[in-house]
């Protein structure tokens, strides 16, 4: 082998063997970027871990806050039931209130803070309302508000509220709850509840069915609510009574507060009573109805008729304790601004006054309200709108919410029926009205009666009254109602719940 071939065969040789080296650096630079792609994957795994677990602690953190607060409004309203007219929680001072919250165990996780706030009406709490902030020791800046209203359920939670045996024709429409203690004959179209203290009677038993020919030989039985309305679905029966001597005012006590807590009260007028006019602006205008005598009676006063009247004055509505108390009757109309009631009552005396409704009553804005209470009977008047609307709480705490019969002819009502109102000839164009809109609540201690109807052997018909009844329950009377206004129960309830942003 020569020198030359041996140098050639050693440098391939070499060659060789130096590949090798260049190949490792390649798996260096390689092993560099996979390493820098897994730490990066796995930075960012980890930092996605970790973001979601700080994530998963503040929902926790937040839904642990929420259930605290809930809890101090819980936490109040126990002590309400304990404290009722408290609402500085026993400490004599103002709010806020913070107050440990601890685990099962024992352990303090967190603290709420409670803002309580009581609503007065003539010196009286009406509701409280409580605001609650909870948090975790964990995470105090994370905060959860909720706002409660708190207080005794109210006459307006619903539409009707009757102590007698009702009927509600084809023609009637019902929005909210109705009740009766007496049985229900409902044939017209319900949208919430209809709910009766009775179980189950013979129909022929009943006044509601003695009037129908369909039911008046019907001796079999029927239900608390029977009928042939479309909403049997939400028909109830053999529930508990509503008290009506509980949802009754105790009229002692609010010609009290009237005389001594803010309001407005007035004696008997020595005429047929005062007429009311409410204003748009806030202010009521007073006057006192004439006695206008005709064979001894007086023709305005027994008829439902506003012939005359001389005004008293203009005043504004007490803002301290919004209750107009008149012993005597009361004739009223107008536009409603804040929250009002007006009382006719004699609470020491044998005579039991009665309201007159002798025009429309409506709102002057959402925040508006107005109870009318009336010893006896809410009569509608005569002379009134064809098409007639009346927002508010009616109570007829003695006798019943009706328009009564207006009739000219004497051969077909006598006098002495209390339902019926003989006029004048020249009156007799009022006797029908079209059309009668309630926004609110009617409580009457007997049956309510809005339309009449006249019948012979084979047919009857729309006679007296309105022939078209729309009856709207007010939700925000329940919520916010006028002062004093009457409650269905003694215990305290939320009626408003919401969370606070």
């Amino acid at each position: 082998m020569t020198s030359e071939f041996k140098d050639k065969s050693l440098k391939f040789n070499l060659g060789i063997v130096k590949r090798p080296r260049h190949r490792g650096g390649y798996l260096v630079v390689l092993l560099l970027v996979f390493g820098a792609v897994f730490f990066t994957i796995f930075t960012a795994f980890m930092s996605f871990t970790i973001t979601g677990s700080k994530i998963s602690n503040a929902k926790l953190n937040s839904e642990q806050a929420l259930q605290i607060a809930e809890a101090g409004l819980n936490y109040y309203k126990w002590f309400l039931a304990h404290h009722p007219d408290d609402i500085q929680n026993g400490s004599g001072v103002a709010g806020p209130y913070i107050v440990p919250f601890s685990d099962p165990e024992g352990d303090v996780i967190g603290e709420y803070s409670l803002a309580v706030d009581g609503n007065l009406a003539c010196e009286a709490v009406t509701s409280v309302d409580i605001t609650s902030t909870g948090y975790t020791k964990a995470e105090p800046n994370i905060k959860r508000v909720v706002y409660a209203r708190y207080a005794r359920p109210n006459v307006a939670e619903f539409s009707h509220i009757v102590n007698a045996n009702v009927w509600a024709g084809p023609d009637r429409i019902i929005y909210g709850p109705y009740h009766s203690n007496g049985f229900v004959r409902m044939d017209g179209l319900n949208n919430s509840k209809v709910t009766s203290g009775q179980t189950s009677a013979q129909c022929q038993s009943l006044d509601i069915c003695k009037s129908s020919p369909q039911y008046a030989s019907n001796s079999t039985n029927v239900d608390g609510v029977f009928g042939a309305g479309a909403g049997s679905d939400l028909w109830e029966w053999s529930v508990p009574p509503v008290s009506f001597t509980g949802v009754t005012v105790d009229l002692s006590d609010m010609k009290e507060r009237a005389v001594n807590s803010g309001g407005q009260y007035y004696g008997p007028s020595g005429k047929a009573g005062y007429y009311v006019l409410f204003n748009l602006n806030g202010t009521y205008t007073l006057k006192i109805v004439k006695d206008n005598k005709s064979k001894g009676n007086a023709w305005g006063h027994q008829k439902n008729i506003l012939n005359s009247a001389t005004t008293v004055g203009t005043y504004a509505i007490p803002s301290a304790c919004g209750v107009l108390f008149f012993e005597d009757n009361v004739w009223v109309e107008g536009v409603v601004s804040g929250k009002v009631t007006v009382a006719a009552a004699a609470p020491d005396s044998t005579t039991d006054p009665r309201v007159v409704i002798v025009g429309d009553l409506t709102y002057a804005n959402e925040e508006s309200g107005l109870l009318l209470v009336a010893e006896e009977n809410i009569n509608i008047g005569l002379d009134v709108p064809d098409n007639m609307m009346i927002n508010g709480i009616f109570l007829a705490q003695k006798g019943k919410f009706q328009r009564p019969y207006y009739y000219v002819n004497s051969s077909n009502y006598p006098d002495p029926n209390p339902d019926a109102i003989r006029i004048q000839t020249s009156m007799s164009a009022y006797m029908e009205r079209n059309s009668l809109t309630t926004n609110g609540t009617i409580v009457s201690n007997g049956r309510v009666g809005t339309k009449w109807t006249c019948s012979n052997s084979w047919s009857s018909w729309y006679c007296n009254g309105f022939e078209y009844r729309y009856d709207y329950y007010d939700r925000d009377l329940a919520i916010d109602p006028p002062p004093l206004t009457p409650k269905t129960s003694d215990n305290y309830q939320f009626i408003e719940w919401r969370e606070q942003e």
